[in-house]
């Protein structure tokens, strides 16, 4: 006989593979690969939601006059993000009115932690299976060629998680729950420190301070849609070959307001001759925070005729910031 923790577990994850179902969220996924905008979510099912400095709060769900949600503004995307989603299954599951706090993050989103009731527990199982669901989790796996045996590198689980949106917490846990990772490997991720990630990967440069987060940028990207912050920096980081005359240009990068703070090239192989080179450019956004970028790799005397290419669109808007969410604001507009 199942426990009452494995059911509220349970229950969470079905309701959110059903909304899922009801969204069309794998079908559109399919498109164009991305994470899972909750906030766009809850605007479709005319939930009312409203961002505010919660003193002591993540979000609150509230059932009179009305059901609304609430969620906090002083906290990074993938905690918004993630307490949306937790808000949004309290409504989903007909929970009763919640106060949600720092408690939130602090237990699996799979492990009940002593609560006095489950309707917590529940809410957020459906959170983290509404943000990962596994075939979402599969086809980042897919689209980066992650296998088990590189999911026990904290860098990859990182790089994971910024794709969907997720906290690296959350994401291990997510791991651990599909049964990608073992108990003992989710300890020792949750151990590694989310800052050597960020400093393995920006090399020689160091920035005023590693608020935003680090983003390796590859041809595996291509296509796909990179949601972040301002804060963020980006290591796009592509194979060039120079020896044939083909070179990346990054001046649309510039073009789209990015800064390029570093530049550098690494011979894959020394003793080769010929051979093609890492090209690493690190940039952070100055101006605009929506776009696309293209870039190609190309001959100077052949600019019709590129080798490769990358493209990708960006949206580093976030945090949410205090008021309706930027989802409620196009659908305005869209009524207008």
């Amino acid at each position: 006989m199942a426990s009452p923790t494995a059911d509220a577990i349970r229950n969470g994850v079905a309701k959110a593979a059903r909304l899922h179902e009801q969204l069309g969220s794998q079908t559109a996924m399919v498109a164009q690969l991305g994470s899972i905008d909750v906030f766009e979510t809850i605007s479709r099912l005319d939930i009312a939601l409203l961002l505010r400095p919660l003193n002591g709060l993540l979000g609150a769900y509230l059932r009179e006059p009305a059901p609304g949600i609430l969620v906090t503004t002083q906290r990074p995307l993938s905690i918004q993000r993630f307490t949306a989603a937790h808000e949004l299954g309290h409504f989903y599951l007909e929970h009763q009115p919640s106060l949600d706090d720092e408690q939130l993050l602090r237990r699996s989103p799979f492990q009940n932690g002593g609560l006095p009731d489950l309707q917590e527990l529940e809410a957020n199982a459906f959170a983290a299976a509404f943000l990962m669901p596994r075939w979402l989790v599969m086809q980042h796996c897919r689209q980066h060629g992650w296998t088990a045996n590189d999911l026990l590198d904290p860098d990859n689980v990182y790089q994971l998680a910024l794709r969907l949106g997720t906290s690296y917490a959350a994401t291990c846990y997510t791991l651990q729950r599909y049964n990608v990772i073992s108990f003992t490997t989710a300890s020792d991720l949750l151990a590694a420190e989310v800052r050597v990630r960020k400093q393995r990967l920006l090399g020689e440069f160091v920035p005023e301070n590693y608020f935003g987060d680090t983003w390796l940028l590859t041809e595996a990207d291509q296509g796909t849609s990179i949601s972040g912050s301002r804060l963020d920096l980006f290591v796009i980081r592509l194979k060039e070959h120079s020896s044939g005359g083909y070179i990346w240009n990054f001046d649309q990068l510039v073009e789209s307001g990015f800064l390029i703070v570093q530049d550098t090239r690494e011979t894959l192989d020394e003793d080769g001759i010929g051979n093609p080179v890492f090209r690493s450019v690190t940039a952070h956004i100055e101006d605009i925070s929506q776009g696309r970028i293209e870039l190609a790799e190309r001959r100077p005397w052949q600019p019709h005729d590129p080798l490769s290419k990358l493209s990708f669109d960006f949206d580093l808007s976030g945090p949410e910031l205090e008021g309706l969410s930027r989802a409620d604001k196009r659908r305005a507009l869209l009524a207008a």
